[in-house]
């Protein structure tokens, strides 16, 4: 049925075309999905099929590009980081590689990281993922409470024995010593931040602090009490978390018209973005909390390309929580949004960047999917809702192609701080209605019944072909649609459940039905 449904399908512009994969290209991507779905990566755990995977993804970079590797043998900076991270140099072919030297100090790369990791949830540290353009796109979780920062180093000087670490945990003046603490982690992380060149930080959670039995357990740099991320533009845009896609699936699978309630007690980060982002993008702010998944995913997605191609110098930092689940959408969308317009892993056919952004994104950055509770198994959801989302950026308002608007301003000095804009839920009706953004609406929640690409969405299933207004397909949507479908037979085939017969109506309908009934979609339901 998987190869009829490829069949199926309609070549794409450009050659890039679901029919024309190899049967081994599906089938590596089928045994990645099937592993990523029943088992969470461990550094200091690695199998024979997972040194497959990692040897695979290194291939892949260098396909493009110059890289070193962050060493992180056995877990021992992060244990649910990749055991070898690459760092991207710059591009280049396999025949110029010889032709550079490195431009990094890799043993200087690697002593921050080491230092650095303490600062963060879980020793997820700053970790740099895509160059574009000589610009680093970092991911990490938010920076650790002082809970974690105790249980941590306190577990460090019990092995270490180490008299700064004691004259740190257990100063007499215990608001000396936790200042102290945070000053020398954080300082170290921010030491981090600056060798990436990372001005940006863009923070998806929904509260200013995790909260756990009334405790912080996680804090964020939009409320460090010292300021100390005050030389960095502090973007919070939250966006909820992988708890939230069980509606999504209660709704089989429907995005369209799912609103998340800004209103429960624990969310209280407000939106906040410098002016001169909200000045050039056609999108209404004041309206965030009515945005339906659809629209907060792709005005969101907007504002950081916009972030990264207005800065020439600048790289990007973005976190959730704990890294693997907002953290991974946005980055793997960053990715495939930069692939399709031919930014970066320029080489890459559709299936290998599948691979690579499924492999190096998700699974062995930590993402753990398999269905010991719920809270994992709603993980698997917002994987799914990554790559179907696809069809939603297909348009070229997406690509960094377009005319670029440098806001040289912005680079005045590491002090310089833009001016910003925040919304939250607290805010006066009459104010929210005077704001001067209400005059320059998005063009995207005038329609919201349909796609990016002119597609009705209500009905669209994630396995049909979709429909169009012109016949011709820009190279951008040709690639994006077969990375999705590629992705969606996969899925199918492996999360869905196997043994079902095909449909007499056809090879597309039969896998949908395949699917539905894997994931356990009410037949009558279509999934958008």
């Amino acid at each position: 049925a998987r190869g009829a449904m490829m069949a199926a399908s309609p070549s794409a512009a450009g050659g890039f075309s679901a029919s024309g994969l190899s049967v081994r290209k599906s089938e590596e991507i089928e045994s990645l999905i099937d592993l990523f779905s029943k088992t969470q990566y461990r550094a200091k755990e690695v199998t024979h099929r997972v040194e497959v995977i990692e040897k695979h993804c290194l291939e892949l970079f260098a396909r493009d590009y110059k890289y070193s590797v962050i060493q992180n043998s056995n877990g021992d900076v992060c244990g649910h980081y990749p055991r070898q991270i690459v760092f991207l140099e710059y591009e280049c072919t396999d025949v110029e590689k010889d032709r550079f030297e490195s431009t990094v100090q890799i043993s200087k790369l690697q002593d921050l990281v080491n230092r650095s990791k303490l600062a963060r949830c879980r020793g997820r540290f700053v970790c740099p993922v895509i160059l574009y353009n000589g610009k680093h796109i970092c991911r990490s979780s938010t920076l650790a409470g002082w809970g974690e920062l105790y249980g941590r180093t306190g577990y460090n000087y019990i092995f270490s024995g180490t008299a700064h670490s004691q004259k740190l945990i257990f100063s007499k003046n215990k608001k000396n010593g936790d200042s102290q603490l945070f000053d020398k982690v954080r300082g170290h992380d921010i030491k981090l931040l600056r060798y990436l060149s990372v001005r940006y930080i863009c923070d998806l959670m929904v509260e200013n602090k995790k909260v756990k039995f009334g405790l912080n357990v996680t804090s964020s740099e939009k409320v460090d009490k010292a300021q100390r991320y005050a030389d960095f533009t502090l973007l919070s845009v939250p966006y909820p978390g992988c708890e939230f896609f069980k509606d999504y699936k209660d709704r089989d699978y429907t995005a369209e018209g799912l609103v998340f309630n800004w209103n429960q007690d624990y969310v209280d980060a407000p939106l906040t973005i410098p002016v001169c982002f909200t000045q050039n993008l056609d999108i209404d702010w004041t309206q965030y909390q009515s945005w339906d998944l659809v629209e907060q995913t792709q005005n969101y997605l907007k504002l950081l390309l916009h972030i990264i191609n207005s800065d020439d110098e600048s790289g990007l930092l973005v976190h959730c929580i704990s890294g693997w689940d907002r953290t991974p959408l946005f980055v793997s969308l960053l990715r495939l949004s930069l692939w399709a317009d031919g930014a970066v892993h320029a080489s890459l056919e559709p299936a290998e960047i599948l691979y690579l952004t499924i492999a190096y994104d998700w699974f062995l950055f930590g993402t753990c999917c398999f269905f010991l509770n719920q809270t994992l198994f709603f993980l698997l959801q917002i994987f799914f809702f990554c790559f179907n989302f696809l069809k939603h950026i297909v348009s070229e308002k997406f690509s960094v192609k377009k005319q670029r608007c440098v806001i040289p301003f912005l680079r005045k000095g590491p002090t310089s701080s833009p001016q910003m804009v925040v919304w939250n839920k607290q805010n006066p009706v009459d104010e929210h209605l005077s704001h001067p953004l209400n005059e320059a609406r998005s063009s995207s929640s005038s329609s919201s019944n349909q796609s990016e690409h002119g597609i009705t969405r209500t009905g669209s299933s994630p396995l049909a072909v979709p429909g169009r207004r012109c016949p011709f397909l820009s190279e951008r949507q040709a690639r994006l649609e077969s990375v999705r479908e590629v992705f969606l037979a996969a899925y199918s085939s492996t999360v869905g459940l196997k043994s079902s017969a095909p449909s007499p109506s056809g090879a597309i309908s039969g896998l949908l039905e395949q699917f539905a009934r894997g994931v356990g979609l009410r037949g009558t339901n279509a999934i958008v």
